[in-house]
């Protein structure tokens, strides 16, 4: 085996890693990564490099607040918004699909 260590561990936290199917299918295509405002935060960062610096807090916090207005309007929508509720409120996944809560047993 060429890395044992690295198989090693994706062994021993497989469940951590397929905990990405416990969403819905729908949702899959918007949990690509782990750090979803990572590039937001990139835009401000390069934004304020270039401009040396932001000024005073005010300025500062005014163009953190246009930059991610900015963004906002490229974001795509969630699809499949409908089944965010259901998430929400503990509603469970297994490969995308809902999974029916089971009734409790002994129930009268």
């Amino acid at each position: 085996m060429k890395w044992p260590k690295a198989v090693a561990k994706i062994t021993e936290d497989r469940e951590e890693l397929l905990v990405f199917y416990d969403f819905p299918a729908e949702h899959c295509t918007h949990l690509r990564t782990t750090n979803p405002i990572e590039s937001t935060f990139s835009t401000v960062k390069l934004r304020t490099k270039v401009t040396r610096g932001a000024g005073s807090p005010a300025a500062a916090l005014a163009m953190v607040f246009k930059l991610v207005e900015s963004a906002q309007e490229r974001w795509r929508a969630i699809t499949g918004a409908s089944l965010v509720a259901l998430v929400r409120s503990g509603a469970r996944f297994k490969n995308g699909v809902l999974v029916e809560r089971e009734e409790a047993s002994g129930a009268a």
